[in-house]
């Protein structure tokens, strides 16, 4: 397969601050691919230098077998792009707006009508007759969306496209990229980690400047991440007890140091982290902790024989699938 997009050792220093560091990745062709990382951590930055809109300090970026140049808009034929915040001239219409992109991309009447249609049908606003300005944010993006397509490009960056939005507005966002799958390759830029789950085909997590992981989902949960166990409690005092039973090993739940299974006739399990959340009925309350682990079977002996010894009877006691969050958490903590 071949791949749209190929970032080679991108650097990129503002004053003192080392924002980008060396950053390498690729993205295959029609694959949806999430781009992961902390507010600030950089992924705007990039995605400027992939436009051409941002001199990289060092290293390249090509788009459809075209190195990018700074100041240039050769390789951005190839590309519509989303910013976080799109803007527009409020006193039009969307498929005015719309015919005044195609008039600039330099399209034919004929196709800017044709195409119009197609995109505002597939955003959902094929009915909307009034003014940009009325718009709601999700409104907003979605026309983003259309304008972005209009020139059927290769490659669609989509800079943050849901963070402001309320879930109806993201789940309308989230629909229309998922049906793009496999008709345009889409970077897909994000904190947050649920819709990355929803969507992406492929991940790239970006820290300190670098490319933490990246592949599939399949593959990073197969490489990266240990086996989880959770296990929450029918109360905060059943919790309290099975901690003060557990043993001697300490580990970090939460930033504190709690004690955790360890020793048992049968050998210690190796305890990688553990994390601690409140229960699904009692949000507020920390009933539940979620152990990671090398051993998983060797750690659940050691619990049950924990739990049955203590007379504690969990609410629920299950080995976890990895997730997207349990792997973004193991390369930036």
């Amino acid at each position: 397969m071949d791949n749209v997009l190929v970032v080679s050792d991108l650097h990129k220093r503002f004053g003192a601050q080392q924002v980008i560091d060396g950053l390498s990745f690729s993205v295959p062709q029609g694959s949806v691919f999430g781009f992961i990382g902390q507010n600030g951590s950089g992924k705007t930055t990039t995605m400027k230098m992939v436009l051409g809109l941002l001199r990289p300090d060092f290293g390249e970026a090509i788009v459809c077998g075209q190195r990018v140049t700074f100041g240039q808009t050769k390789t951005n034929r190839h590309i519509g792009y989303l910013p976080d915040v799109p803007e527009f001239y409020n006193y039009m219409r969307p498929r005015e707006y719309l015919r005044l992109c195609g008039e600039i991309t330099g399209m034919q009447k004929a196709d800017i009508a044709k195409r119009s249609d197609e995109l505002l049908a597939l955003v959902g606003l094929a009915g909307a007759k009034k003014r940009i300005g009325g718009f709601s944010r999700g409104m907003k993006q979605r026309l983003g969306i259309a304008q972005a397509l209009l020139n059927k490009p290769d490659l669609l960056i989509c800079d943050e496209p849901t963070s402001a939005l309320d879930p109806v507005g993201r789940k309308q966002i989230l629909d229309i990229l998922r049906q793009l799958k496999g008709i345009t390759t889409v970077v897909f830029s994000t904190h947050i980690l649920s819709d990355v789950e929803r969507i992406c085909d492929r991940v790239a997590v970006l820290n300190q400047g670098r490319i933490a992981l990246s592949g599939t989902l399949d593959e990073l949960k197969a490489r990266h991440s240990a086996d989880s166990l959770v296990i929450e409690f029918a109360s905060a005092d059943d919790k309290a007890h099975f901690l003060r039973a557990a043993g001697d090993v300490n580990v970090v739940a939460n930033g504190k140091a709690a004690a955790i299974a360890a020793a048992t006739a049968s050998g210690s399990p190796s305890i990688i982290g553990v994390t601690s959340a409140g229960s699904a009925l009692s949000p507020d309350a920390d009933n539940s902790i979620t152990l990671h682990s090398s051993d998983i079977a060797q750690l659940q002996r050691s619990l049950i024989e924990i739990l049955y010894r203590e007379d504690i009877l969990p609410v629920k006691f299950e080995v976890a699938e990895p997730t997207i969050e349990n792997l973004y958490m193991e390369v930036v903590r």
